[in-house]
C-alpha cells in the first residue's frame, strides 16, 4: 500500500484497485487507529480513526480531493505535500 502523504503522526495510504472497492477511498494510519475515508465526501467509512485526526484528514483530503480522485482512477500513486 504506497504511502501518499505523513502529517502530524497521520499516514495516508492507498491500496491498488484489484484489492480496492468503491467508493474511491483513503486509508488513514494514526498510531493504533485507522479510517477508510472517501475521497468525495471526506467522511470516514469505517475505522475507529479518533474525531482530530479525522478533522485533519478530511481538511488535507478537501486540499487535494481532485489529485487523489484521479490516483483512484488512474492508479497512479505519487506523493503529495502535507498538512
Amino acid at each position: 500500500m504506497p504511502e501518499i502523504a505523513r502529517f502530524y503522526g497521520i499516514i495516508i495510504k492507498m491500496f491498488f484497485k484489484p484489492k480496492e472497492h468503491e467508493p474511491s477511498h483513503i486509508h488513514a494510519l494514526y498510531g493504533e487507529y485507522v479510517g477508510e475515508i472517501n475521497i468525495r465526501t471526506g467522511e470516514m467509512i469505517q475505522g475507529d480513526l479518533p474525531a482530530k485526526a479525522q478533522e485533519l484528514v478530511k481538511e488535507w483530503l478537501l486540499l487535494h480531493q481532485d489529485e487523489l480522485q484521479k490516483m483512484w482512477d488512474t492508479q497512479q500513486i505519487s506523493k503529495l505535500p502535507p498538512l
